[in-house]
């Protein structure tokens, strides 16, 4: 690593010859390979990027110069080429993000890893440039998919419009998103082809018609009103030109040099233009290369040598999710699958094994899936739309006006809902039980173990007048959390012998666990409670007021924000039902989340057994007037 470790800034980069910057691209993979192999991470898509993020940085001058990517997880080779080489807390508390972030450096100017908002940003930053009259360069590098998704052609119309306006767009194109990148545009993608033919031949024929007398201006001016035929038949390159964006490319994303000229070449248009770089995802590194799934895009902590997990992976959310599916596929011929780009990470791989004419990849697309969806529902099918759920935030109006509105029968599998941790604050599928609840007719279900993920799922796509929706966490399933009784729809996970209790604790899906802890707690207290799992948790059962009103306090525990969740739809239930029950509601905080473990998120926002038990021992103590022992002391007992 003898030049990388004197690397502390991008203008370091200056005095490297050629040939030092071949040898600084292979130590920057190697650093890669060795750093992110111990953490886990985007391996992959950094691997991709390696000599366009240096040709980036000697042609720009960051952070003057806004150099901005989309989507956030190939930044690895951002973060090294400005100052940040401390890898070994990658994505965990105390150590970089996994995506940019403005808290680290100057250099990152925007941290939202929800793909296709880059060219937005930069229209914005652009116009801010031209409304301020700042010499400032404007640079989106835009790849992984996510030129799929509509709002970068939102962007375009607005970018292409003013043809003056400084802005360079650099396409990383490796064909791929997660998986390889689907759709008309992809496809475009990879038949263009350019050199710079036509515009030397243009400015050839310019030079000998110029001295030509009389007919050589005329003749000029005709040939170059042909320019859009011309130019397709020399170097065709049509859609980015009819926007009427200059476009420079295809370049060899792995040439330093042809990189370097093609940005300076863009740098100096003074107008909008499209940098087309081909480049190969998991570069330099065999394991990522020969993996055909996703070329190592995220992984886990792995042996470097081979590419192998460290650990066997167990069972998890997503592949009980991915099992049940095949299993419905075979039952029902009219199940389909919808997936953004993501059919792979949602589970549906073994699906689209299976019945490859019944899944649909939209790209990077949400909205356009969901509005699909309600076409597919309505022409007779049942459509599943597995997605993270962060991702569904982008969907939400077509999910309120063109699904529910229409009272179709789709469903939504939302995956990594709730805390996910590592990946920061925009990868907490923390805001979905919260805005869902004002959709009419709606039905949410929250599976606590993988049991339930069958079971719900099935009832899910029973459900053919409304949408629905099946919301679970990240990572390894627990055991299966039995059930001792049945309220109405709702799973009576403790009782008293006695039948009544204290506290009525609801649990909300993968939390049941820490619910039962948090009732083990209480208990040696002297405060008895019962444990319900309401399984579908909007609407909220009609069983639960009654049940409320046999308790003191009514005590609700979700992996979602605490604003207008489901502890404020059950208040919410109660108030309407004449209830009269002190309520108190445990969840996630109205802030964003720094990254982190699951478990220490969980800990710092006071989501944990403990804590919350701490805080029902106080609520009851109060209506007893009374004080007892913390539950932590008594847990230590």
């Amino acid at each position: 690593m003898a030049l990388l470790t004197r690397i502390r800034g991008p203008r370091d980069l200056d005095r490297l010859a050629p040939e030092q910057l071949r040898q600084l691209a292979g130590e920057i993979r190697s650093f890669l390979v060795e750093a992110v192999s111990k953490t886990g991470g985007h391996l992959g898509p950094n691997l991709g990027v390696v000599e366009l993020t240096i040709a980036l940085h000697r042609v720009y001058d960051s952070p003057k110069d806004k150099v901005l990517f989309d989507t956030g997880h190939q930044s690895y080779v951002h973060k090294l080429l400005t100052g940040r080489q401390d890898f070994s807390r990658l994505r965990n508390r105390n150590g970089l993000s996994g995506y940019p972030s403005r808290a680290e450096s100057d250099h990152d100017i925007i941290e939202n890893s929800h793909a296709s908002t880059v060219l937005g940003w930069a229209d914005g930053l652009a116009k801010a440039n031209e409304v301020l009259k700042k010499d400032d360069h404007v640079v989106a590098v835009i790849g992984d998919g996510a030129l799929t998704g509509g709002m970068a052609w939102e962007a375009l119309n607005n970018i292409a419009a003013a043809k003056d306006r400084p802005l360079v767009i650099v396409v990383n194109d490796n064909e791929r998103s997660y998986a390889p990148t689907i759709g008309g545009l992809a496809n475009h993608l990879a038949t263009l082809r350019i050199t710079d033919g036509y515009e030397r031949f243009l400015a050839r024929g310019k030079e000998i018609l110029d001295r030509t007398p009389v007919v050589g201006r005329p003749l000029y001016d005709t040939l170059h009103g042909a320019k859009k035929g011309l130019k397709d038949f020399i170097a065709p390159q049509g859609m980015f030109e009819d926007l009427g964006l200059k476009y420079v490319g295809p370049i060899d994303g792995h040439d330093i040099e042809a990189l370097e000229s093609a940005l300076q070449r863009a740098k100096r248009f003074g107008g909008p233009v499209i940098v087309h770089c081909i480049t190969e995802k998991g570069r330099g590194y065999k394991p990522a290369e020969q993996d055909e799934a996703d070329h190592f895009h995220g992984i886990g902590p792995i042996h470097p040598d081979t590419g192998l997990p460290i650990a066997a992976a167990g069972m998890d959310w997503t592949s009980v999710f991915g099992e049940e599916m095949v299993k419905l596929g075979h039952e029902r011929e009219d199940i389909v699958a919808i997936t953004a780009a993501m059919l792979q990470p949602v589970g549906l791989e073994k699906f689209a094994k299976a019945f490859p004419d019944r899944v649909y990849d939209v790209g990077i697309a949400e909205q356009h899936g969901a509005v699909s969806a309600a076409g597919l529902a309505t022409g007779g099918v049942h459509p599943v739309f597995a997605l993270y759920a962060t991702f569904l935030n982008r969907a939400f109006d077509q999910l309120l006006m063109d699904v529910a509105l229409h009272r179709c029968g789709v469903t939504f599998v939302l995956d990594r809902a709730g805390i996910t941790g590592t990946d920061g604050a925009s990868h907490n599928g923390m805001w979905d039980m919260s805005m869902l609840q004002c959709v009419p007719g709606l039905r949410i279900a929250a599976p606590r173990d993988a049991d339930q993920v069958r079971a719900q799922l099935r009832e899910a796509v029973a459900v053919e007048n409304a949408p629905t929706v099946v919301r679970y966490s990240k990572g390894a399933v627990g055991p299966a959390v039995a059930a001792v009784g049945r309220v109405g729809g709702m799973d009576v996970l403790r009782r008293t012998e006695e039948g009544t209790a204290d506290v009525l604790l609801v649990s909300v899906g993968a939390l049941a666990p820490m619910c039962l802890d948090i009732a083990d707690l209480l208990d040696k207290q002297g405060i008895s409670a019962t444990v319900v799992d309401p399984r579908w948790v909007k609407p909220v059962d009609e069983a639960l007021a009654p049940l409320a009103e046999q308790h003191r306090v009514v005590v609700t525990v979700e992996d979602n924000s605490r604003v207008g969740g489901v502890g404020s739809a059950i208040a919410q239930a109660l108030r309407d039902a004449g209830v009269d029950v002190p309520l108190r509601d445990f969840g996630i905080p109205p802030r964003f989340l720094d990254h982190a473990s699951r478990k220490e998120v969980m800990a710092e926002i006071g989501l944990t057994a403990p804590d919350i038990a701490r805080q029902v021992t106080g609520l009851v103590a109060r209506l007893d007037g009374r004080l007892v022992d913390s539950p932590t002391e008594a847990a230590r007992d």
